[in-house]
Parts: C-alpha cells; sequence; structure tokens
C-alpha cells in the first residue's frame, strides 16, 4: 500500500516536471525570456515581480553579487526557496538574472 502511495506520488511529480519543462521551451525551440521565466516560477514568492518583499525578498536593487543570486536560483536554500538547477538550465538563469538585474522599484 505504501508503495503504491509513494509511486503514485513520484507519478504526479515527474508529471508536474515535465509540465515545467515543456514550458520553458516554445515548439520553435526559443527559450523563453527571463521576465517569463521569473513570472512563471519566481514570481510566486517575489511580490510585484521582485520588486516588493513577498514570502521571498524584495529583489529590485539586491547588493547581492551576480553569482550568490545564480548559486541560489541554482541550489535554493533549506526550508525557504527550492533549487532550479534541474529545472532550468544555465541560459536560462542567465536569463533570470538579467530580468532581476533590470528591475526597477517603480515599473511605470
Amino acid at each position: 500500500m505504501i508503495r503504491m502511495i509513494v509511486t503514485a506520488c513520484a507519478a504526479v511529480f515527474l508529471l508536474n516536471i515535465s509540465t515545467v519543462a515543456a514550458q520553458q521551451a516554445p515548439a520553435g525551440g526559443e527559450p523563453l525570456d527571463g521576465e517569463t521565466l521569473f513570472a512563471t516560477t519566481c514570481g510566486w514568492c517575489h511580490a510585484d515581480g521582485g520588486r516588493e518583499a513577498g514570502k521571498g525578498p524584495k529583489l529590485a536593487a539586491s547588493e547581492r553579487t551576480d553569482e550568490f543570486i545564480v548559486q541560489r536560483i541554482k541550489h535554493g536554500k533549506e526550508g525557504a526557496m527550492p533549487a532550479f538547477q534541474g529545472t532550468y538550465n544555465d541560459e536560462q538563469i542567465a536569463e533570470i538574472l538579467k530580468y532581476i538585474r533590470g528591475l526597477k522599484d517603480d515599473p511605470g
């Protein structure tokens, strides 16, 4: 019984991961832009497109280094942020970083 539950949970997890992967690369093979990647993943916790703190910190005008941000995206923070190394490739993470660095406090 436990084995069936674990197998079902694993199947749901893999289905969700494949859905996210399909959303990342449109049919033309072009990677999605950083803003779209951010909005579909990071935007759940970093409010107002990263301009305000939400469940996660404000990212606009962050004083963290690019390397720190890339490593945080890849490896997450235990108990606070999931790791996205298996979800996004280096090019996609670079696009997210570019989006974060372009954030202004006021979107207008």
